[in-house]
């Protein structure tokens, strides 16, 4: 940890700063969890031990609740599920994960001390519980979990106080993060990581975390050292300067980001792009054509009508109901298509959920549409190494190779691989599959300039020796992206 040192940032309590400087992509720290748990709702899909996903994983004979790929991560995997299989037998059920969480948490603190690690930078008794600052049914909640937990706790274990157990639920509740699965499109799992906790918050952040299973497997690791996260550096960052990320989506108007920040992490953000509302007139504006502009009335109609749409759409979507969807989303961006801005933010969400269940639906020329739009409302809004953008690109650029227009694909995986380049890295899963889709569509490219006939035959024979296979049910690629910190809702 010689990169950075604790520092009193103004206004913020402790913060994060760089002991040297720093370009874009460049791996700042990288650290383990101290402990993780997979989500309850998703137990019997993840490996326990390696956050992967699997098809036949096998259950753990005593506790009947843990699942793992095979008996090496079973093995990896014992060390910090050995007290939690004998506490499961004994309290007759499973709790749910932040219980499970801060059990992990305290048999690991008790057995190995207040620092597991050298590379540790902060104990978490140092580190906030924001438990007075929590609303009544927040508190509700919070004290039926303590009760539970001290159901669930054994006996034979090291017993704590209530004040103790208080304050690792309240570090667990304000800085749990998101474990991704192994290629990080989805959120599996919760865990934490002290230093990263240090990092405070910025709307416009000069880092972004990531976390990269790259390919470790459970044979060689240590039961723990498979989460790690990176704080990486979006640009270039001077010495002495403090390191920030984004704990909310940048994508929400600047009062709708203060709000979720007061209410789940219990600050005033007072960055400069939520003083100045930076991209806020972007976000609701209306289209201009030719100098001329919609109503306020006429925008302020269509923003109140996409809102409207915006709940039909995600309900029809949790059906699973996709036609009722594409139906939905069309009406809408006919109707308000010629009124807002592509830089406006409900236009934006629904350019990018027709897009997704369309590439479901296999109706690739208009999928490739809408997602070319999302990714030109994208660029005007985000950091030009923001994650999400770098993933809407690499979905555009799939979409667009499927759609059977290969210019347009190579560049937008092009421009995905140079953003993934910088927040994920290069040994990340999907950069990797990037770069081999990189490879491929510049050599598809290549034989389509040489001769257009001859590629589209040739693919033409290819797709119908081996079908194209359907895509995955949409389900929000970005979301694990955007939400990086888990928090209760």
């Amino acid at each position: 940890m010689e990169n950075v040192a604790i520092f009193d940032s103004p206004g913020k309590g402790r913060g994060l700063k760089a002991t040297k400087e720093f370009w874009a992509g460049d791996v700042i720290f990288s650290e383990p969890s101290i402990s993780a748990v997979v989500f309850d709702s998703l137990g019997e899909r993840i490996c326990h031990s390696c956050f992967r996903r699997g098809d036949k994983l096998q259950r753990c004979g005593q506790c009947k609740f843990a699942h793992y790929c095979d008996r090496t991560c079973q093995r990896a995997g014992w060390a910090e599920h050995k007290l939690e299989c004998s506490s499961i037998k004994a309290y007759g059920k499973v709790p749910n994960e932040n219980i499970r969480l801060v059990a992990r948490l305290m048999w690991r603190l008790d057995k190995e001390g207040s620092m597991v690690s050298d590379m540790q930078l902060t104990t978490l008794d140092e580190l906030e519980d924001h438990v007075a600052d929590m609303q009544e049914d927040e508190l509700k909640e919070f004290k039926v979990d303590i009760h539970n937990f001290l159901d669930y706790w054994p006996r034979t274990s090291k017993q704590h106080t209530i004040d103790d157990i208080s304050h690792i639920f309240g570090v667990v509740n304000c800085n749990g993060f998101s474990v991704s699965d192994q290629r990080g499109l989805q959120a599996v799992g919760v865990g934490l990581f002290p230093n990263l906790c240090l990092v405070n918050h910025n709307c416009w952040p000069n880092c972004t975390v990531i976390l990269n299973h790259g390919n470790q497997s459970a044979v060689n690791t240590m039961f723990h050292s498979q989460r790690r996260i990176e704080l990486r550096s979006l640009g270039k960052i001077e010495e002495g300067e403090e390191l920030t990320v984004s704990y909310v989506d940048y994508l929400n108007l600047s009062e709708e980001r203060q709000r979720l920040l007061k209410t789940q992490y219990f600050f005033d953000c007072t960055c400069e792009h939520c003083k100045n509302r930076t991209k806020d007139d972007l976000k609701l504006a209306g289209k201009e054509v030719d100098g001329v502009k919609p109503s306020e009335e006429q925008v302020k109609e269509a923003t109140d009508h996409c809102y409207e749409i915006l709940e039909k759409m995600d309900q029809a979507r949790l059906k699973g109901d996709y036609h009722e969807v594409v139906k939905i989303c069309k009406a809408c961006i006919e109707k308000v298509e010629p009124i807002l801005a592509d830089t406006h933010i409900y236009l934006l969400r629904i350019w990018s959920t027709l897009s997704e269940v369309q590439a479901y639906l296999q109706y690739f020329n208009d999928a490739a549409d809408y997602a070319r739009k999302m990714v030109d409302g994208y660029i005007k809004l985000y950091n030009p190494n923001n994650a999400a953008l770098g993933m809407a690109a690499m979905r555009a650029g799939v979409t667009h190779w499927q759609a059977g227009e290969i210019e347009v694909g190579h560049g937008m995986i092009c421009k995905a691989y140079s953003i993934l380049m910088v927040t994920h890295g290069p040994t990340h899963p999907i950069t990797k599959d990037l770069e081999a889709m990189r490879m491929q569509t510049e050599m598809e490219l290549r034989m389509f300039k040489q001769n257009e006939y001859v590629y589209h035959s040739m693919r033409e024979a290819a797709l119908k020796n081996k079908p194209m296979t359907m895509m995955h049910e949409p389900k929000n690629v970005e979301e694990g992206i955007k939400n990086m910190f888990h928090r209760k809702k």
